[in-house]
């Protein structure tokens, strides 16, 4: 079995949103979708498109929006070998509505839907064994047992000498803050590089802020790449502190943009970037992902990237 240099596992659904902005979920009103999505989804296409060989474990029904995936999948290269198309589940879905004060409102169906079905036996070790990354997210870690478990399995199969990423991509609304920290020690003490956003750091090691947080995981030999949304990132890497600037663009849809900046600081790394150049690039990426409407329609291809930063 031959495995992509990058791999992910986790929540395949789809995006179903709001027309126009102050539209609450509770009333009727219009919607657009569905659009492929899942925070591990858009990272692994977005790998995809800028040129890198990607895999993705998940489990999608076999329905429309399941077809609407893995279209997406196939279109833009992701293997999905170990993935499965599950007969009595539907897929699941996330219905979205954005608000003038920049909030949003997410309407889950995935617990109990194909993507809540991934378990510990989906994941193969030699296809698992086979990767130089793996990327994991604190979402998968918090939804169910079964994607719990499925990606303590990775972390447990993963070469030694290939590099892990975590984003943590929780909150602890649903959890207690001890609750989240214990989930998600087991990935962060695997972990080479943690792109955690605002809040997460200072949660998740109880330091009074997330650049003391991020500087503790630092002193731990990891590199921590704090996103800051429009003003970029600060990245930490033993005694390095470095803000690398955002790039501006026009914001139509928020959505994946984490996730597509956490593809592109995969790749950079991948291809031997410095810090501050590696920095750069994935703050074109997720810059570019904001410029479309639907979570991945924005993740672009490595020529828009480079692009974009010749632009400045």
């Amino acid at each position: 079995m031959t495995t992509p240099t990058v791999l992910s596992l986790g929540n395949m659904l789809v995006e179903v949103m709001r027309v126009e902005l102050d539209q609450p979920l509770d009333r009727p009103g219009t919607f657009v979708g569905p659009f492929p999505s899942g925070d591990t989804p858009i990272y692994i296409d977005a790998v995809a498109r800028l040129g890198c060989s990607a895999g993705f474990i998940g489990a999608v029904g076999d329905d429309d929006f399941g077809r609407c995936l893995l279209e997406r999948f196939r279109r833009d290269g992701v293997d999905f070998s170990c993935g499965r198309v599950l007969a009595d589940h539907t897929t699941g879905v996330a219905f979205v509505a954005y608000f003038r004060d920049g909030s949003r409102r997410f309407l889950y169906h995935w617990r109990h839907a194909a993507a809540g079905q991934l378990s510990p036996e989906y994941v193969d070790p030699a296809y698992v064994g086979g990767a130089r990354w793996l990327h994991v997210t604190g979402c998968n870690l918090a939804v169910a047992e079964g994607p719990r478990q499925a990606c303590y399995r990775a972390l447990d199969l993963v070469s030694p000498k290939a590099r892990v990423s975590f984003d943590p991509n929780i909150r602890p609304e649903v959890l207690t803050v001890e609750q989240v920290r214990a989930l998600c020690a087991p990935a962060i003490a695997r972990a080479d590089v943690i792109l955690p956003s605002l809040g997460e750091a200072a949660m998740l090691t109880g330091a009074a802020s997330d650049e003391e947080g991020c500087r503790q995981w630092a002193a731990q030999g990891k590199t921590v790449v704090l996103k800051q949304g429009p003003r970029g990132c600060r990245i930490f890497q033993g005694e390095v502190d470095l803000c690398v600037p955002g790039l501006a663009v026009e914001e139509v849809d928020p959505t994946g943009a984490g996730d597509c900046f956490c593809g592109g600081f995969t790749v950079a790394t991948l291809e031997g970037l410095d810090l501050a150049a590696a920095g750069r690039f994935a703050n074109a990426v997720g810059a570019l992902a904001v410029t479309q409407k639907g979570p991945m329609e924005g993740a672009p291809t490595r020529a828009e990237v480079e692009a974009l930063l010749r632009r400045g």
